[in-house]
């Protein structure tokens, strides 16, 4: 009674749950019986696993989450550090060479500004002193217009004479004089050629002649263009002569000089100015 010894707590305490000791006997029978079953089969699933091969990982997988070692993460720490230092050092070079060349922009450009300011204030200065020279010409021009008449005493009074009349007599004897295209500087021959144009007259006959008048006397200042082909001095000689005489003898003035300026030579439009010893015949070289 095997049963009995080894289940005899358990049966006599189911005993007393049930009516015969026979039919407590074949339960403990049949738990140990259920017992060992379910050991056998826990015994043969471990054998089992114990002899399976162990499962291979896929590369795919190993490669997908490698270890990364201490070492590599300092390194990428070192490299993106150094990197940093790199691009500051960059950035304060560039800063110091854009600053290096503002400074001199500058200077260029204080430099150009005071030479500018220079030269402005030397042309404002020149324009100032040809303002008041040409204030000054036109104030004594003026005021010698005002007095620059001649005067003859007379039995009865006296004799004035304005200096337009003088001019004119002295340039109307200097067109007449052969080799003397024109009278008058460049601003006046202009002056004079627009009038014609439009209408307004012809050249005035005192274009180019200056007189200075003191009491009896007179000074002359004559300005001609003269013809191509004929001698300069022998030209202004014969405007000289011309214009004394026919101011001493039409106004009975002393005319104490008579300056020549010759201002311009005239050639003409169309071509060779021809024969010029037969223009030129009257004077003597």
């Amino acid at each position: 009674m095997i049963v009995g010894r080894a289940y005899g707590g358990y049966a006599a305490r189911v005993t007393a749950g049930y009516d015969s000791p026979d039919l407590a006997c074949d339960l403990g029978r049949q738990t140990l019986t259920n017992r060992r079953a379910n050991h056998d089969q826990g015994s043969t699933i471990m054998t089992d696993i114990s002899q399976t091969a162990p499962v291979a990982v896929p590369a795919q997988a190993a490669e997908a989450a490698p270890a990364q070692p201490a070492a590599d993460d300092n390194s990428t720490m070192d490299n993106i550090r150094a990197g940093a230092t790199d691009l500051a050092a960059q950035g304060r070079e560039a800063f110091s060479q854009a600053a290096e060349q503002g400074r001199e922009a500058l200077g260029q450009a204080a430099e150009q500004g005071k030479e500018a300011l220079s030269q402005a204030a030397d042309q404002v200065s020149d324009a100032a002193d040809r303002a008041v020279d040409a204030t000054k010409q036109f104030a004594t021009n003026a005021a010698r217009r005002l007095r620059n008449n001649a005067e003859l005493p007379a039995d009865r009074g006296r004799t004035t004479i304005r200096h337009e009349v003088v001019e004119k007599i002295a340039g109307i004897a200097a067109r007449e004089v052969p080799g003397v295209y024109d009278l008058g500087g460049d601003v006046a021959r202009v002056f004079s050629a627009v009038k014609e144009r439009i209408g307004l007259g012809e050249a005035d006959a005192d274009q180019g002649v200056k007189v200075i008048l003191e009491g009896a006397t007179a000074s002359v200042e004559v300005v001609i263009v003269i013809e191509f082909g004929y001698v300069v001095h022998s030209v202004t000689d014969t405007v000289r002569v011309k214009v004394i005489n026919s101011v001493e003898n039409l106004l009975g003035l002393e005319v104490t000089g008579v300056d020549v300026i010759v201002d311009d030579v005239h050639i003409e439009d169309d071509g060779p100015v021809g024969n010029d010893q037969a223009r030129a015949a009257d004077y003597v070289a």
